[in-house]
């Protein structure tokens, strides 16, 4: 091991056996169009608590942006405005009943997100106008004065977004673009009004997020964010941190990230977001990622970091290039990285998404810093004994899933899956594949990892029409949604037989959660 690489840790999760269910709260039922964080929020916190599962897996919880992706998101520390309970502003005086009487029919099955966000936007813009004689503004106040730090460029950039159609930074005045000093003081003078309200979206965000996450903890269940490696190029991330990424002298990618070519896609990936400068990341001491962890840990109780390989190496693409094909692999100094955010915010409570072309190099790192890995049993089946994702492979610094949000579900997979890989399914687990998503749950539930997870649409056992993410596929995710009452006391108590049945049972409700990291 290098001289300067951190001590392998013990990852504080694998002190005791523990599951959880994955929805992100977009998905929750709710009146307005999608899910929020009223009253469905805490309904689904207490059957978790009633079911003996310990974790509430979520996706990014960031403004989405292109395609609805909360993996696209407008920031990496701001709220998804979308979330924002309508409901509890009435609780608190900011809205009325009559300002939700003319609330178009929204489908309960999908989330229509423009239909919503014109919808939400409006009634946010009343609560504004109304926080500057409540007796909430000084709350408003001291928030915008401590989230400065990351506040006052999110704001900035969503009020000059507005200014200019939803147009991208880079189609902005060249001085915007290069936040020229007397360019940056004209907008803020000008904009003051505007970037005001988008700081009040996030004030109500966090305080509505803070309780759900403080009903969570008291009920004994934690919340397991996700922190994409990559940011969006149309973010206040990029705009407001333009050195610390490869652009040119217009702000556009010199490289942008992906995947090369696989045996499942002869092209690779191109995802197109902007790649780090961590020759500059490292000469300013790593801090704009300690900021990033430190403010995802103040508001989830462990996170899920995507695509973890590009910590030892990412694939840069030109620019230029429309496939991901022409392509090379840049060592990252991940080691060194994460030794500079323990330094500064202590242990960290990380799952490490590595899935997909893993290295020897990757395994590497992730062992050296103690994170656990993932096993997903849908890769498991279909070829031979040794493949690391069938439960005898397992181990338990491990986090093991039926699935994720970019598989099918369970039900749809195996309805699709070649007969040779049903067969094997079959055989493995001694089942006739009548119930094949509660076969799978038990499955995950059994195996020596110490925290299994299960998506919502796998206890409910839906079909594909229930699939979250189509990867690849630009637009038409990310939209599903549960039905009110759709989870029953039956579920809850299959759930619960299952804990029992494989020791894996949830701390007692009030357990402190780990302490949220210090201010930065």
């Amino acid at each position: 091991m290098a001289e300067n690489a951190p001590t392998p840790a013990h990852h504080q999760p694998s002190a005791a056996r523990t599951s959880g269910l994955l929805l992100h709260p977009t998905s929750l039922p709710g009146g307005h169009g999608i899910g929020d964080l009223g009253p469905e929020a805490y309904r689904f916190v207490d059957f978790l608590a009633e079911a003996g599962q310990a974790l509430w897996q979520i996706m990014p919880l960031g403004p989405p942006g292109y395609g609805e992706s909360p993996y696209a998101a407008r920031s990496a520390f701001a709220g998804n405005p979308l979330l924002i309970s309508l409901d509890r502003l009435v609780d608190d005086g900011f809205l009325t009943t009559a300002d939700l009487d003319d609330a178009p029919a929204f489908s309960r099955e999908r989330a229509d997100f423009s239909a919503v966000e014109a919808f939400k936007l409006e009634r946010l813009r009343r609560a504004f106008a109304r926080v500057e004689t409540s007796r909430e503004r000084t709350s408003f106040d001291e928030f915008c004065h401590q989230e400065a730090n990351w506040l006052d460029d999110y704001a900035l950039f969503m009020a000059l977004r507005d200014a200019h159609g939803g147009g991208a930074w880079t189609d902005w005045e060249p001085e915007l673009v290069r936040r020229e000093p007397d360019a940056m003081t004209r907008a803020r003078a000008e904009l003051v009004a505007d970037a005001r309200f988008h700081a009040f979206v996030q004030f109500l965000f966090f305080r509505q997020w803070a309780a759900v996450r403080r009903h969570a903890n008291e009920r004994g269940v934690r919340i397991v964010g996700d922190l994409p490696i990559f940011v969006a190029h149309d973010s206040a991330d990029v705009w407001a941190h333009q050195s610390i990424f490869f652009l040119d002298g217009i702000g556009r990618p010199e490289v942008v990230a992906g995947v090369p070519p696989d045996a499942f896609s002869d092209t690779g990936q191109r995802w197109g977001n902007p790649l780090y400068r961590w020759d500059v990341l490292a000469a300013h001491g790593f801090d704009w990622w300690i900021a990033r962890f430190g403010a995802t840990l103040a508001t989830v109780d462990m996170v899920r970091i995507d695509h973890f390989r590009g910590f030892q190496a990412a694939w840069h693409i030109p620019a230029a290039e429309d496939t991901a094909v022409n392509g090379a692999w840049v060592e990252t100094p991940g080691r060194e990285l994460f030794a500079a955010v323990r330094a500064a915010l202590g242990d960290l409570p990380v799952i490490a998404e590595d899935l997909g072309m893993i290295t020897p190099e990757v395994h590497a790192l992730r062992d050296a810093l103690g994170f656990p890995g993932m096993k997903v049993l849908q890769f498991a089946f279909g070829g031979g004994a040794d493949n690391l994702y069938l439960p005898h492979n397992h181990v338990p610094d491990s986090v093991v899933y039926t699935g994720t949000h970019d598989n099918d579900t369970t039900a749809g997979w195996y309805q699709s899956s070649e007969p040779h890989v049903r067969d094997h399914v079959r055989r493995y687990l001694a089942v006739e594949g009548r119930d094949i998503a509660w076969d799978l749950i038990r499955t995950t539930c059994a195996s020596v990892a110490t925290i299994a997870i299960v998506p919502v649409q796998d206890v409910l056992a839906l079909g594909p029409e229930a699939r979250m993410n189509f990867p690849g596929r630009p637009h038409g995710n990310w939209s599903w949604r549960l039905l009110p009452d759709q989870l029953t006391p039956d579920h809850s108590r299959r759930l619960r037989d299952l804990v029992d049945l494989y020791g894996r049972q949830p701390p007692p409700p009030g357990t402190p959660p780990r302490p949220a990291p210090r201010d930065l």
